[in-house]
């Protein structure tokens, strides 16, 4: 995901020290049941469309932006499924980050899914029995959207 401006002014101060950031991810369907996936530019994986809320932003509306921003895809976000704390990721840069990600389930409602900006190689449709190569963190999200069970949260104690 592209860094956003005031990331950088933080990074101005903090360095590479690590930094705990809101994250918000998209399980988006089309009308025949698809799944919308975008394959990233920073490390060619297939994966949820998913980015950083600006400053005051609401998670909800955030996704929306991010899906329309790097999709061209205008979503109607549907329910919460799963808040969860991801490990720390390192970047090549060396910027260590920890995101805590509120991922949505989403209904695309127009536009034509296309790469939109440079965070992305490629922008496609999948089925759910033809889903390319995906992290186990992917699945288990769009496992989640297509359940009926209320969001998912790991459980104190549990981690």
């Amino acid at each position: 995901m592209a860094t956003p401006d005031f990331i950088r002014e933080i990074r101005a101060f903090a360095g590479h020290e690590l930094l705990w950031l809101p994250g918000v991810s998209a399980v988006v369907f089309d009308d025949e049941g698809r799944v919308l996936l975008g394959q990233r530019a920073d490390n060619h994986r297939w994966a949820l469309i998913s980015g950083i809320p600006d400053p005051g932003e609401q998670p909800a509306t955030a996704i929306a932006r991010e899906v329309e921003e790097e999709t061209g895809v205008v979503v109607d976000v549907e329910r919460l499924i799963t808040v969860r704390s991801g490990r720390e990721v390192t970047f090549p840069n060396g910027d260590r980050c920890q995101f805590m990600d509120l991922c949505f389930r989403c209904r695309a409602v127009s536009g034509e899914a296309r790469v939109n900006d440079d965070e992305s190689l490629a922008v496609a449709w999948f089925a759910l029995d033809e889903l390319p190569e995906l992290a186990d963190f992917h699945r288990f999200r769009i496992k989640q959207a297509l359940s009926d069970e209320p969001a998912w949260f790991e459980a104190p104690g549990t981690e």
